[in-house]
């Protein structure tokens, strides 16, 4: 599907659509703590309709009271004009309001249809019929156009893409008539994207409405046709897309002006001695590689999923080492065949996956902070300790104190405890694997200064992204790798088709990308 179609999709629903839900006056608090205040929110039929804010703006809790999880202390909700209230899930889905969390809620090792009908299997003689249930699942997935997946496969054989359209096939059979998504492409690929993008379109093209939120502004611009904005618990405003710009929805969300959204390189920054050097290296996973990372630069990796990014930094780190080429650190020759020795030699790697490969989520911040000093350098350990507030505090890292459990933080603050594992250990090589999944706007401008301040000081980073807007707004230099080998190499602010004619090989399909001017403008980025 190309973004004609999508933006075509868009402009004829904008304000097309009657209220089917309306939330006036919501309030909730936990424990004291006021979260949401005043919460006045419409959204009509057939449209998608954004929700965004930063991490703790009240989005979560907002949807979890729609969705029947929490019950709210104040306010009401309307449905199709009927005043609601919900104190279980099962209740608003039964009413017709479904909504699909970032944590899939399906049993993997039972069928698609017998998750789609969970709990209301329909039934013959007092018996589950099977084939009934087969059939009206078959029908919902072809409703949608979907026609690569069996009913009577398990859940547990597809894929993340796959299983996001049976939340939603779920829902459809709820006879929904809004649907939340909670992040839904956190974990897809590009293509996946453009799958889900077509099912929206579907979804509000038979009058379904969608509450859509998601970090990713690229997503937020391209599919959505008005915008609700949170922060800090209260309402800032409701727009429709057409009238926001990529600044002024920043602006809102942090309550500030933000003078560069990708700063570019700091004052004093100067570009040095390679750092890093590969001379046709290569594993099982990628061959023939050859680059050079230079101190008081960021290198920007561009690539489709599967590309062997990951596979690429990870074998830099001696996750799985090259067992090929040449690699050099500072011009010595070196090889790592495991992370502690890259360690050693000053390289870091803040991984894609922050909770299962990054942090110890039941352990303090102060822990986590010191992770990496303890398996390593465990006789600097006493100093590092002295050093940890100083470095949280450059972060902005909010949290109770260090002895507060990181698993209660919120995913930005949590990316900063990251972060500050490495700092302690004085990399010079800084090694960045998706740095900005799944954190807010404002978290993501602190990574991208932090990234700048690392090059500022002689550093060499390599960032690796599967956001377009990143790569381009934050890379001095594009690699772009494609089957696992490096294909290209761009400069600074390259076109987002170029990128992708480069990442497919097929420079023709280039053409059905069309670029958003916000990502690329000076206005923007100023």
């Amino acid at each position: 599907m190309n973004q004609d179609t999508l933006l075509a999709g868009s402009a004829a629903h904008a304000g097309a659509g009657e209220v089917v839900l309306r939330a006036r006056g919501i309030g909730k608090g936990f424990f004291g703590v006021r979260v949401l205040s005043g919460i006045d929110v419409e959204v009509r039929r057939g449209e998608v309709h954004g929700l965004v804010g930063e991490n703790g703006a009240g989005k979560s809790t907002l949807m979890k009271i729609l969705a029947g999880v929490h019950t709210a202390d104040e306010g009401t909700v309307e449905l199709e004009g009927r005043e609601v209230s919900f104190t279980h899930p099962i209740q608003a889905m039964d009413a017709g309001l479904v909504t699909v969390f970032q944590e899939f809620t399906l049993l993997p090792e039972r069928t698609v249809a017998q998750n789609v009908f969970l709990g209301r299997e329909p039934r013959r003689a007092g018996f589950v019929d099977k084939r009934e249930m087969i059939t009206r699942a078959r029908a919902l997935l072809d409703d949608l156009g979907v026609t690569f997946i069996d009913p009577t496969a398990r859940v547990a054989s597809l894929t993340v893409a796959e299983q996001q359209i049976v939340e939603i096939v779920k829902a459809l059979s709820f006879d929904a008539r809004v649907i939340s998504m909670d992040e839904p492409t956190a974990a897809l690929s590009d293509r996946e994207v453009e799958l889900l993008y077509a099912i929206v379109r579907r979804l509000t093209a038979r009058g379904v409405a969608v509450i859509y939120v998601s970090h990713r502004l690229k997503e937020i611009f391209e599919l959505c046709d008005r915008i609700t904005i949170l922060k800090d618990g209260a309402l800032v405003s409701t727009d429709d897309t057409a009238a926001l710009t990529t600044g002024e929805l920043v602006r809102r969300m942090v309550g500030r002006p933000i003078q560069s959204y990708f700063p570019g390189p700091a004052d004093g920054t100067v570009t040095g001695d390679v750092r890093l050097e590969l001379e046709t290296c290569g594993n099982e996973y990628v061959d023939g590689v050859s680059l050079a990372l230079r101190a008081g630069e960021i290198v920007g990796v561009a690539g489709l999923q599967g590309s062997g990014r990951t596979e690429l930094v990870e074998a830099i780190f001696g996750v799985d080492p090259f067992t090929r080429g040449t690699v050099r650190v500072d011009g010595k020759p070196v090889r790592f065949t495991g992370a502690r020795a890259a360690v050693r030699a000053g390289v870091a790697l803040v991984t894609e996956d922050r909770k299962a490969q990054g942090l110890a989520l039941g352990q303090s911040v102060l822990d986590n902070a010191l992770l990496v000093m303890r398996s390593v350098f465990a006789g600097r350990t006493v100093a590092s300790r002295r050093s940890i507030p100083g470095i949280l505090s450059s972060l902005e890292v909010s949290a109770r104190g260090v002895d507060q459990e990181v698993r209660y933080l919120s995913g930005g603050n949590q990316q900063k405890v990251v972060l500050a594992k490495w700092l302690v250990t004085e990399p010079q090589i800084v090694l960045f694997d998706e740095p900005t999944r799944g954190i807010d706007v404002g978290a993501k401008v602190a990574v991208y200064q932090l990234m700048r301040q690392l090059a500022a000081e002689g550093r060499a980073v390599l960032m690796v992204s599967s956001e377009l807007p990143e790569v381009i707004g934050m890379s001095d230099r594009i690699l772009v790798m494609r089957d696992g080998e490096l294909v290209a190499e761009l400069p600074a602010g390259a076109a987002e088709h170029e990128v992708l004619a480069a990442a497919t090989g097929t420079p023709e399909a280039a053409a059905d990308v069309i670029e958003d001017p916000r990502t690329r403008t000076g206005e923007e980025r100023s």
